[in-house]
């Protein structure tokens, strides 16, 4: 029996026993697919073990075939879900099946995601897939996927739901999950005959970064002797045994060499990358037809990316095309399963769809091979026409993307023999954070450990020594920090590294040492055999029987003997008992054992340490102490501790001082055994302070001495210098204390600290440090009072030991360093263990800033704390996370200027601050402000959509008028007075039918009225046509699609009713002539609006852009619409270029146009190649000379034209800007081509040049030698025409047959063209000399010369490039007319008219002049809304539209006052866009009603886009005066409209849609975090100073329209009714921007008691109004009920109603409830509820102290903290005026009434004199504290006693830092022995 309890001692014991099946085998019997597996069920068992070891890695399912047993399998990892909660995670294969299941402690295991496959899975594994985003500062998306291995492809499930599938391009023998992604291994086919010498050896190892990334070949650096060699991974007898993350390290086996060697594996460099596809090429044996490069160069051929991105690995039978029959078994080896080209998956296309790919057999099968006997060739012939040379000029190789680089190999000195594999591998960390590469060799029974560390310079990995253990099996723990090996006797050991720990005791299971004596041959329970010691752990047995240990298992005899015989011959006995066969599955510290009877029990192996306390200590002993010590400190404790029935919870503590104390050499033993193990510490004062609860304490009990008799024990007790830890007491006794200081900071540990301090008295008094003794006693005064127990430590053992040099300073105490930080004198640095006090490095860093700067400073310190995760400033910071539940844990008096440094924050926060910061000062509005910038755009975030309920509509066709998605809660905040917003609805709406209203005159007969309404009809139906221009302005952006439903187009409703019958009025009829055509524009209109309802955040794909076109063909042109909107949108650039090329084939003229403009405006100054081909194809131009004539419509080319110069827009590119300059000028051809609606083309080609050299003026790089500015002029005012240059001079030799032009240019086709290109060019650059060319004519000559409508172009040309000189008054647009025109219009009436002056060009010129004018301003205040520009505008509108009724309309003509009125009312919408100004609704109205005249089609599209740019994007958009938006709108609004809806002539009407690119969104709408409802709010915005005007701040009531962003320098809001916020643009404008990107929401936080604006507009209804002048009345009329209305803190309210309300039985306590009352109220109403606590705190220890029962002075430590932290700021901070000057006031009060009655006890202490031990010290120790007197050491050091007078004393003290206040009172002792002697 003694035997067996010396094997128990080194023992410990495991716990949680189960017995282990996997979760997926039950899942599994369940699944549809387990039929065929029920079916084999039936089949005796008859071979149910392999002899060679491999059931280790199968599960054991005991009634199913072998071949069934080998299909199951599974592997356990750790998992952990956001809350951090750790899980274990199984991934389990059968047959076809995967199943992934996760369970954990607390939850049994459920299914998380189950697979079924087509084949058998022949591996699942786990894989990280990184995805690497675009933006530099973006971190790269980590997917974590679960890859499924097939035969042919890999099956790639990601936990975000995305499938993908690759197919694999060659058999695979096994897949490894790296950091990186996938590493692949091919699999070797062995060879029969010898190898041909041509051939060269294949890559074997492949890497997959992505699903949708190529299979490349991973490049091997190998250190030879001499030279480093670097070439592909192709050594077939290497086998890949084990991969890592993290390091990244992969470990091989070489199997010829039977050596194992670790790679490290990282990304390949560029220079590796090239390096290895030059390799070199060898040439061919003679009989070769041509010379075949190298198969390896060959074999790594593509065809390029660009044309079919699929995967490029198709088939590795690769040799070169040799005509004499190759040998079979060459071929055999070569032969790879062929697989169908659709597995091949392209990157182009969304993952469920595999496109077929040609490049397939290509990549792979380059050369042609011979027909085998078997019939392994994948091609049919050698004489297959696939020709290599030719095929092998278009291939390039597929790059590398990662390299491994050898960093160690097994040296020769292990023997190496065959099939020595490894058949483990596993990184494993000691207690002290050694790294151990180990590997098991079963063969050998050796566990082989490899010591790594990182050197410091590089990353690089450094392989030490290797350790051998003999094993049989072995398992990580990575929890803690161990290894569990299987010895060859069959007993278990725990290893930590390399260094044995004891034996692992599994309670119901034998070790073979124990069994030796049973033999008998039946199965018993195994509990029966062990005689447990009395102190067993209970619950395992009693656990294990209701598993019932594995039960007996029927099986044949002989296969059980068979199989142990084979495995346990070692063993000198045989035993029926099962035993331990294998590991498997280790996760944290649980591993599954695998019996020899084929059950499998499941184990805990104990942590460490379970208490805190205990693991902090040693976390710092393993810190302090040399590695090899410290892992022998480890091991021991780690015995002790998990002994078999070890000690339960609250002894651990107990058990760790006497393990300690032990190892220091304290004689437990010498103490009498009989009281207990612990009898030593029983007579310290430690275990009375222990087991005297500091609830007596606090009662006022008697205090409970520590039991006597112990004087005659102690004083023999002497320490044993040869014990391991002697030497290194005094250090441990000083990390222990930093640790004992930082426990004193967290509230949470103080209890600890208590522990601790008892164990580190005794170290104190044993090495005689008195001033730790004296800090102890001022902590602890009660606990340790009459400590007289010491060991004696001889001086010769002092020697021993090292004594640090820091222990003779002064004692670290952290209270007192803040208490000194804080009343500003000089300290020195506070002592701090890395990684252990972590919290003492915050606090001291956090009070220093504090008192050296300002409180801001603390708070950018704060920021920096909450910004430790984004930033990383310190890597402390990153390691605390320091969040506002931390400073909960802080002690009150330390946490106060934290407390404040947010409150300080808090008030005035800055804008951009991280999200951490904003929760950490308590913010929401700012969390949820950060929060949303920094989210995906999801419908559910996007701004105010989570406010909007579906609006209510009065009749059901309503919802179809496309106007519904409008945001009505902002609307209405924004135009609460009025319902404009459904005026703009009614006006907008082309839907319903048309009211038409013919008076029936008695002499009209039927038919003629019916002809008349129709006519009517078809007048109105113009204005309804150009209706959807207007309404794709209005609901701009304001819908979010649902992307399973089509998106809703409203119906072009072009029918009409005619009262009072209300009958149906047709168009179709016949009895009119109606165009024909004439709705295709419209319809093409209306698809436009319909698709900018898309809000560019929206989730659109290209299947859903697909998904909407439409079955038939009428709705054509809608589509084509809606095609556009979504290039103007940004969505169409998702949409997949095969799409895209199926559109244009089908040669739709509408289709083209929506489509070029489109994907050209989402490509905007882009230069995108891909898009530049396209728009290529449509514009001869840009073809080269000799390619065919396509027939390019000519809309389609205006609209290609266009596209170039958005794609090029400010790019200046040369070739482009040469083209587009010739085509303005672009003369007719001899058959008809390019004869009609030159106008449009010639205007699109000057436009698009205007837009590539945008605003570069005379700057234009490299286009000098084409004249650019004079070849426009020529343009513009006409001249001779010269030679085209170029490549194209051959298409234009032969003129037009039919437009007899000679060689002048055609002013009237060229002209606006070049007008508008020379304005764009010089847009802004202000040169006078341009803009004088486009001056207008000053003479009558000229300007019969010039068409009026050009004199608008030259005007608006000219002021654009003077834009400086705009200004927004009537005087400066009249200064644009020349001054004959001025002259004679002025006084027309008076003096008679020269006959030489044509008064009507002159009247037409001017109002055109005055009309281009407007339109500048227009331009110029774009967006601003402008007072002045404003009421000039509208001034101008107001006389045209009076002359259009008077006489000069004659002269002008209607035509075209209609024509400058329309651009006066678009100027005027300009400037108020988004503002939904009234009087421009009622102009906009007023040309809504006019139908007859004039009125046509045109004029209707250009007032109802005035009415859209108005209410831009339903009032949350405005205009921009950005360069790139004025060429938007110049494109859009150039001032000739069509005559009717089929006009295209000067302008093609799809461009009217551009001005979409000018608008940008810079309404602010402020949102209440808590109610999430838009709201008012008073806002300061803040404009710079510019050359205008000074910086001036306007207040403006939000939701607003903000100027433009360049303009401003900060906006805030104002409180008093919310929190203040400030949003500094002086930075930069990107915070703004994305705040008004996601609907302008700015996120506004209501203070306490204040009512939002819209209920209380005054605020005088607030509940803090009333009764300012009164705020004592306040507290006392303070009723518990109405906290509810400041605040919903459930606590705060059960605060109150628990503690403020004065009840019966508490009238003696009314002023308590009065004070707590009043307290509430404070912190409430000023909101820092969290400061209530530290009120309360402070309330609680005046109390304590004036009872004088504090038996520890932790809480009067933090009251004088407080008091110091105010004195030194001068203010109050967070405490009321009234309440801490009250509780000062008790404390010293309580203080001065001790020391009347008790100054002798002072003075004992002062002159270390002893004291009787009825003293009530405590009291004394609270005076030392609150009074800062300084430690005894220093006070006798200084000689205070030696003063004469009090000056003297001042000047010792004030240098010893004793505060005046204490010196009063310590000065009549102190000078007491003086006077007495005088």
């Amino acid at each position: 029996m003694s035997h067996v309890y010396e094997e128990r001692a080194t023992m410990i014991a495991a716990g949680e026993l189960q017995s282990f099946v996997p979760f997926g085998r039950e899942h599994c019997k369940n699944h549809p697919n387990a039929v065929n597996l029920q079916l084999r069920q039936l089949q005796p068992a008859s071979e149910l073990w392999s002899s060679d070891g491999a059931s280790g890695l199968v599960g054991s399912l005991q009634e199913v075939t072998l071949q069934e047993r080998e299909k199951e399998r599974w592997q356990l990892r750790k998992g952990t879900a956001p809350d951090e909660v750790e899980y274990e995670e199984e991934l389990y294969v059968a047959g076809n099946m995967v199943i992934w299941s996760r369970g954990s402690k607390n939850q049994a295991s459920y299914v998380y995601k189950a697979f079924t496959v087509d084949s058998p899975v022949q591996q699942a594994l786990w894989c990280n897939f990184t995805v690497p985003q675009s933006k530099k500062d973006v971190k790269d998306v980590v997917e974590q996927t679960v890859c499924i291995v097939q035969s042919t492809c890999v099956n790639v499930h990601s936990m975000s739901g995305k499938d993908f599938m690759s197919p694999l391009p060659f058999q695979v023998s096994a897949l490894w999950s790296t950091k990186f992604g996938l590493l692949l291994e091919r699999k070797n086919i062995i060879v029969d005959g010898h190898m041909s010498p041509i051939r060269e050896p294949l890559p074997t190892l492949f890497s997959m970064l992505h699903p949708l990334d190529e299979i490349a070949p991973v490049v091997c650096k190998s250190t030879g002797l001499f030279e480093s060699r670097l070439q592909y991974a192709s050594d077939s007898a290497l086998r890949v045994v084990f991969t890592c993350y993290e390091p990244s390290i992969i470990m091989t086996y070489d199997t010829q060499q039977c050596t194992h060697t670790v790679w490290t594996l990282r990304k390949a460099t560029p220079e590796e990358q090239t390096t290895v596809l030059k390799c070199p090429d060898q040439a061919g044996p003679v009989h070769t037809p041509n010379a075949a490069p190298s198969l390896l160069s060959t074999y790594l051929r593509n065809v390029t990316r660009l044309d079919s991105p699929a995967s490029p690995l198709h088939c590795h039978v690769l040799h070169n095309q040799s005509r004499i029959p190759a040998s079979p078994g060459l071929h055999s080896r070569a032969h790879s399963p062929s697989i169908s080209n659709m597995a091949a998956l392209s990157r182009a296309h969304s993952p469920g769809i595999a496109a077929p790919s040609f490049s397939g057999a290509q990549r792979f099968n380059m050369s042609c091979h011979t027909l085998s006997p078997r019939g392994h060739s994948t091609l049919a012939s050698p004489n297959s026409t696939l020709n290599d040379t030719a095929l092998l000029q278009e291939m390039e190789p597929i790059l590398p993307d990662l390299c491994i680089e050898q960093l160690w190999t097994e040296t020769s000195a292990i023997s190496r023999e065959k099939g020595c594999q490894a058949s483990k591998v596993f990184i494993t960390s000691d207690l002290c954070e050694n790294r151990y590469l180990c590997f098991l060799v079963e063969s050998h029974q050796q566990l082989r450990c490899v010591k790594f560390l990182e050197s410091n310079e590089t990353s690089q990995l450094i392989f030490a020594s290797v350790t051998v253990i003999t094993a049989k099996d072995a398992a990580p723990l990575e929890d803690i920090h161990t290894m569990l090996v299987l010895e060859a006797n069959g007993s278990l050991v725990l290893y930590t590294g390399v260094t044995r720990v004891s034996k692992v005791f599994i309670p119901g299971l034998l070790s073979p040492t124990f069994s030796v004596q049973n033999h008998q041959p039946q199965l018993s329970t195994p509990l029966e055999n062990i005689s447990t010691p009395a102190r067993a752990t209970v619950q395992h047995m009693s656990r294990l029987e209701e598993v019932g240990m594995p039960s007996p298992v029927l099986e044949v005899r002989s296969s059980t003997q068979h199989h142990e015989s084979s495995w346990l011959e070692d063993t000198p006995f045989q035993q029926a008992a099962p035993h331990i066969h294998t590991f498997r599955d280790p996760v944290s510290n649980r591993v599954t054992l695998e019996l020899s009877s084929g059950s499998m029990l499941r184990i805990t192996i104990p942590e460490v340490a379970t208490s805190e306390l205990v693991k902090r200590c040693l976390q710092a002993i393993r810190l302090i102490l040399p590695k090899d010590t410290a892992m022998k400190v480890l091991v021991k404790w780690y015995n002790s501790y998990n002994a078999p029935g070890g000690p339960s919870m609250h002894l651990e503590w107990n058990l760790f001082v006497t393990c300690l104390m032990t190892m220091m050499g304290y004689n437990t033993e010498r103490l009498t055994w009989t009281r207990n193990d612990w009898g030593y510490l029983r007579c310290s004062d430690y275990h009375w302070q222990v087991s005297m609860q500091p609830a007596f304490a606090v009662q006022g009990l008697e205090p409970v001495w520590p039991p006597g008799g112990v004087d005659n024990h102690q004083s023999a007790l002497g320490l044993e210098s040869s014990a391991m830890l002697f030497p290194h007491i005094p250090v441990l006794f000083y990390v222990l204390h930093l640790l004992y200081e930082d426990l004193k900071l967290d509230e949470l540990q103080r209890s600890g600290a208590r522990a601790l301090v008892g164990l580190l008295q005794q170290l104190a008094k044993d090495l005689q440090l008195e001033d730790f003794i004296d800090l102890y006693w001022r902590d602890y005064p009660s606990f340790i009072k009459t400590f007289k127990e010491a060991c004696v430590i001889d001086q010769a053992q002092m020697e021993l030991m090292t004594w640090p040099v820091f222990l003779d300073g002064e004692a670290p105490c952290v209270f007192s360093w803040l208490s000194r930080c804080l009343r500003g004198q000089d300290v020195t640095p506070f002592p701090c263990l890395p990684g252990i006090c972590e919290r003492t490095k915050l606090l001291v860093m956090f009070y220093a800033l504090y008192q050296t700067h300002c409180p801001s400073k603390a708070t950018k310190f704060l920021l920096n704390l909450a910004l430790c995760r984004s930033e990383s400033c310190t890597p402390l910071l990153v390691y605390l996370r320091f969040t506002l539940k931390d400073l909960e844990s802080v002690p009150f008096g330390v946490a106060l200027p934290i407390r404040d440094a947010i409150y300080q924050c808090r008030e005035h926060p800055c804008s951009d601050w991280s999200e951490e910061v904003c929760a950490l000062i308590g913010r929401q509005d700012l969390t949820k402000q950060a929060h949303k910038v920094t989210l995906a755009n999801r419908k559910s975030t996007v701004g105010l959509n989570v406010m909007l309920e579906p609006p209510v509509t009065s009749e059901a066709d309503e919802e179809e008028d496309g106007m519904t998605d409008l945001h009505p809660e902002v609307t209405g905040l924004i135009w609460s007075q009025d319902l404009r917003v459904q005026e703009v609805r009614r006006l907008l709406q082309s839907s319903r039918p048309i009211r038409v209203n013919v008076p029936h005159l008695p002499e009209v007969s039927d038919h003629e009225y019916i002809e008349e309404k129709e006519n009517k009809l078809l007048q109105l139906c113009q204005r309804t046509m150009a209706l959807p221009v207007g309404r794709g302005l209005f609901t701009l952006f304001s819908y979010h699609p649902v992307p399973t439903e089509p998106l809703p187009v409203p119906k072009l409703n072009l029918t009409g009713r005619a009262p009072p019958r209300n009958t149906m009025v047709d168009l179709n009829s016949g009895n009119i002539d109606v165009p024909p055509n004439m709705t295709c524009w419209p319809s093409f209109h209306n698809g436009v609006a319909a698709g900018l309802k898309i809000a560019p955040a929206s989730q659109v794909e290209s299947a859903w852009i697909a998904y909407n076109k439409p079955k038939s063909a009428d709705l054509a042109n809608e589509y084509a619409g809606f095609l556009m909107a979504l290039g103007l949108n940004g969505h169409l650039t998702k949409l997949a270029t095969l799409n895209i090329h199926d559109y244009l084939t089908k040669g739709h003229e509408m289709t083209s146009i929506g489509l070029l403009l489109g994907v050209s405006a989402a490509k905007l100054g882009t230069m995108d190649m891909s898009i530049t081909r396209l728009l290529s194809i449509h514009i001869p131009a840009l073809l080269p000379p000799t390619s065919t004539e396509l027939d390019v419509p000519h809309s389609v080319q205006v609209a290609a034209v266009v596209g170039i110069g958005l794609v090029y827009q400010g790019t200046g590119h040369r070739h482009n800007a040469e083209v587009l300059l010739a085509e303005i000028g672009r003369p007719p051809g001899p058959e008809m081509e390019y004869c009609t609606d030159r106008e449009s083309y010639s205007l699109a080609a000057g436009l698009a040049l205007g837009m590539v050299c945008l605003g570069h003026g005379s700057n234009l790089i490299g286009m000098t030698d084409l004249n650019v500015p004079e070849q426009l002029y020529q343009y513009m005012v006409g001249g001779h025409r010269r030679m085209h240059a170029g490549i194209n001079r051959e298409k234009h030799k032969s003129p037009s047959y039919q437009i007899k032009e000679g060689d002048t240019i055609n002013v009237d086709v060229t002209c606006p063209g070049a007008t508008l290109a020379l304005a764009m060019i010089y847009l802004k650059t202000n040169n006078r000399s341009v803009a004088d060319w486009l001056k207008a004519p000053d003479t009558m000559f000229l300007l019969d010369f010039i068409k009026p409508e050009f004199l608008l172009l030259r005007t608006l040309a000219r002021c654009l490039i003077m834009w400086d000189e705009i200004f927004p008054n009537a005087d400066w647009v009249t200064s644009n007319v020349p001054q004959i025109i001025q002259e004679n219009i002025g006084n027309q009436e008076q003096t008679s008219i020269s006959e030489d002056l044509n008064m009507e060009t002159l009247v037409q010129a001017h109002d055109y002049i005055i009309a281009g004018g407007c339109l500048a301003v227009g331009f110029r205040f774009a967006g601003s809304a402008n007072s002045d520009a404003f009421d000039c505008l509208y001034k101008f509108a107001r006389n045209f539209m009076q002359c259009l009724t008077t006489s000069t309309a004659t002269v002008t003509g209607q035509y075209n006052l209609q024509t400058c009125l329309s651009m006066v009312l678009l100027a005027v919408s300009m400037v108020m866009a988004g503002s939904g100004n009234l009087k421009v609704l009622q102009l906009c109205r007023f040309f809504h009603k006019r139908t007859f005249g004039e009125m046509n089609y045109g004029f209707h599209m250009a007032h109802h886009m005035a009415l859209g740019l108005l209410f831009l994007g339903g009032g949350r958009y405005t205009l921009s005066t950005s360069n790139s938006a004025i060429a938007a709108l110049l494109c859009s609004l150039y001032p000739h409209f069509p005559a009717h809806s089929t006009d295209n002539r000067y302008h093609l009407q799809a461009l009217r849609h551009l001005a979409v690119l000018a608008a940008e969104p810079r309404l602010l709408v402020p949102v209440d975090v808590d109610s999430l409802k838009p709201c008012y709010a008073l806002l300061d915005v803040t404009y710079r100073e510019t050359q205008w005007y000074e910086e001036t701040t306007v207040e403006l009531m939000a939701p607003t329209m903000l100027p433009e962003l360049h303009l401003l320098k900060r906006i805030k809001v104002k409180g008093p009714r919310y929190w203040e916020l400030n949003i500094d643009i002086s930075k930069g404008t990107q915070h703004l921007e994305s705040i008004l990107s996601k609907d302008g929401v700015l996120y506004v936080k209501l203070r306490a008691g204040q009512l939002p604006y819209k209920d209380d507009p005054q605020g005088w209804k607030s509940l803090l109004a009333p009764n300012l002048n009164n705020r004592s009345a306040e507290v006392h009329t303070f009723k518990p009920e109405a906290i509810s209305t400041f605040t919903s803190d459930a606590a705060l309210v059960s605060f109150a109603e628990y503690f403020c309300r004065a009840s019966e039985n508490m009238k003696h306590k009314q002023e308590t409830v009065a004070l707590l009352s009043a307290i509430l109220y404070e912190c409430v109403t000023q909101e820092y509820p969290e400061m209530l606590p530290t009120h309360i705190s402070i309330d609680q220890a005046v109390r304590t102290l004036e009872r004088g029962d504090l038996c520890e002075t932790f809480s009067l430590w933090q009251m004088k903290l407080v008091l110091e932290l105010c004195e030194s700021r001068g203010r109050g901070l967070l405490l009321s005026s009234e309440f801490l000057p009250v509780m000062k006031s008790s404390a010293d009060r309580a203080l001065d009434h001790w020391l009347c009655d008790n100054s002798p006890v002072l003075q004992a202490y002062l002159r270390r004199q002893s004291m009787n031990n009825d003293t009530d010290v405590s009291m004394l120790a609270c005076f030392l504290v609150y009074h800062s007197i300084p430690s005894l050491k220093n006070m006798v050091a200084s000689d205070l006693e030696g003063c004469s007078c009090f000056p003297e004393l001042l000047l010792k003290s004030s240098q010893l830092g004793v505060p005046v206040r204490a010196l009063l009172r310590l000065s009549p002792l102190l000078l007491q022995k003086h006077d007495s002697g005088v």
